[in-house]
């Protein structure tokens, strides 16, 4: 089976070879059952539908940056919608769109309207458990049969993990629905939180020895059913360990089960590792750069499962119209917009260390005792943040950005946005730009080659929602859990070299969930660890802050001023509940299906 592109997946069942007899005389739905499951490419086609359907691979949300399309509206949540949950983090406020960041500051109600992944979800989940009945009875070759099995078990299994880690147990259906089936199967209740997990890593399991032992990105492979087992069966382990039971098992996880999901974790962890498929990237001897490269070489042997999308970057030519780069970017590019994710000072402070792995003093009495070069005040730090930040003075496309909000001369502060002294600004192109501002923005997957100068501009790049260096966290976390202790500091170990930062010589819990906050932040990851953890209630209700750059003319230095507050202004609170670790069923779910229950304290 060929590559499958995200915008194309649909178009498999017009193009590509369908049979002559079937799909090109009659429309699909006209088309008797039989036919359909015993045609190869229909049944491609099907599987290939859930694919495209899965927006939450990359926006977790139910919209699709295909909204851009012909005959289609613009969403931002279509278009921006990876970028959205790094603003209910630590990592970074808002610079655009502060769709999602309203919920860290106004807390999330019985409403809902965060994160949703339920009706699109049972949609998907119904064509594919169609498809895991269908399949196993067409004429096609058994072996093709049961691969295409376990790619539907894969993203049955992907759907039922998130929709678990949203709103803990939900109804868990298996089999095709008919309007005929009894009124308690048609209006289901809730299954148990650890009933979605045990079925999630049970599916994988089984599904792994089914799907092929390649390095096939685009689609599920065993090394994807691992990742997702890996990934699952830790989070399963953190709930059990940190959470509580609620609604009589609806919510949580027996404390004693802690360490047999963490031993399922590293097991799956393990196989990944020993069977080398995968591997970390190091195609570059510069570390910086080789660190950016993960997220731009197509195909590298890092990623093991990604949303593909196709080699067109103008939407005109046939591109896919994600937004990602032109919305990330820096300035300039179309629309003058751009820095979606701006990061906060308190972020970097408390994330990257120097290379010499000591921590960097980023007090606010040090930042403001002095003039800076840009090489005093980041030149020490670890590669991973020049490959994931940018800010003042990083290269860019040819140039370097320029951040500055205002101009010093002989003691006076300069900021008129068309202004200049002698030929520099008052105020550097980035500063100008209008709302938040901490002076950084995200770099990962950026390309800096990519036209963004065009408002049709679209990214071609991959997302990856499972890499190999998540597996080695994910293997490191289960076994310090499991008392393997000098595994888990070798793991680490491997990662800090990769980065270029001196190892550690020991290892603690702390030191584990630092680790997977810098190699993995702005990825989607860190809003969930915080909540897995349970430590978002702490983490998410302390106020963060950002840096303004003043440039001092004589000397070409910089004077700094901290920012506080930047999550939101000074009247606003960071809210962050011990009941928003579950998401809502909502009001109008419970309504139309009076069997399930809603969670505590929403009202």
């Amino acid at each position: 089976m060929k590559k499958i592109y995200v915008f194309n997946l649909l178009a498999l069942l017009l193009l590509g070879g369908c049979s002559k007899d079937v799909l090109d005389r009659k429309p699909l739905d006209r088309i008797s059952e039989t036919i359909v499951w015993n045609d190869k490419n229909a049944v491609l086609a099907h599987l290939a539908g859930s694919y495209s359907m899965m927006s939450v691979l990359e926006n977790e949300t139910p919209e699709k940056y295909v909204g851009i399309r012909p005959g289609v509206g613009w969403t931002i949540e279509g278009q921006v919608g990876a970028t959205l949950i790094t603003n209910l983090t630590d990592e970074a406020t808002w610079g655009m769109y502060p769709n999602w960041a309203v919920y860290r500051n106004s807390g999330i109600t019985i409403n809902g309207g965060l994160l949703e992944w339920w009706e699109n979800s049972y949609v998907i989940i119904r064509q594919l458990n169609e498809f895991i009945e269908q399949v196993p009875n067409s004429s096609i070759a058994e072996d093709l049969k049961k691969s295409l099995v376990a790619e539907a078990r894969f993203l049955r299994a992907y759907n039922y993990f998130s929709m678990v880690r949203r709103y803990g147990g939900v109804p868990l259906i298996t089999k095709v629905q008919q309007i005929s089936d009894p009124q308690e199967e048609l209006y289901p209740k809730r299954n148990t939180e650890k009933e979605l997990y045990d079925f999630v890593i049970k599916e994988m399991n089984e599904a792994s020895l089914d799907l092929p032992a390649v390095n096939q990105q685009g689609r599920a492979s065993k090394y994807a059913a691992l990742s997702l087992l890996s990934r699952a069966a830790l989070y399963a382990g953190s709930i059990a360990e940190f959470g509580q039971i609620q609604l009589n098992g609806l919510l949580g996880i027996p404390a004693n089960e802690a360490n047999a999901y963490y031993t399922k974790s590293y097991e799956a962890s393990q196989k990944i590792i020993q069977e080398g498929v995968h591997k970390l990237y190091n195609g570059s001897a510069d570390k910086t750069k080789n660190f950016r490269d993960i997220f731009l070489v197509k195909g590298n042997p890092e990623a093991i499962f990604v949303v593909q999308h196709n080699d067109k970057d103008m939407i005109g030519s046939g591109g896919n119209g994600w937004r990602y780069d032109f919305i990330q970017g820096p300035l300039p590019n179309a629309w003058y917009n751009g820095n979606q994710n701006m990061v906060y000072l308190s972020f970097i402070a408390s994330t990257f260390e120097n290379v010499d792995g000591t921590l960097p003093d980023l007090s606010t009495s040090t930042l403001t005792s002095k003039l800076w070069t840009i090489d005093e005040l980041w030149g020490k730090l670890e590669p991973r943040f020049f490959a994931s930040v940018y800010t003042h003075g990083t290269p860019w496309q040819g140039s370097t950005i320029d951040w500055h909000k205002s101009l010093k001369v002989n003691g006076q502060y300069l900021s008129d946005a068309n202004g200049a002294y002698q030929g520099t600004p008052h105020i550097g192109l980035q500063g100008q730009k209008l709302g938040a501002h901490t002076s950084f923005g995200v770099l990962k997957y950026l390309d800096e080659n990519k036209n963004n100068m065009s408002a049709d501009f679209a990214s071609s790049q991959d997302w990856i929602v499972f890499r190999f260096a998540e597996i080695l966290l994910n293997h490191a976390e289960s076994a310090f859990k499991l008392g393997k202790t000098a595994e888990a500091l070798t793991v680490v170990n491997q990662l800090r070299d990769r980065a270029g930062v001196k190892p550690r010589t020991n290892i603690t819990f702390d030191l584990i969930q630092k680790e997977r906050k810098v190699e993995l932040a702005f990825e989607g990851s860190r809003y969930w660890d915080l909540r897995r953890w349970r430590i978002a209630t702490n983490v998410l209700t302390k106020r963060e802050t950002g840096l303004r750059y003043t440039l001092d003319f004589a000397s070409k230095k910089l004077e700094l001023q901290v920012l506080e507050k930047v999550d939101g202004g000074p009247n606003v609170a960071a809210i962050f509940e011990p009941h928003h670790y579950y998401l809502p069923i909502t009001k109008t779910r419970t309504q139309q299906n009076t069997n399930l229950e809603e969670n505590p304290n929403y009202r």
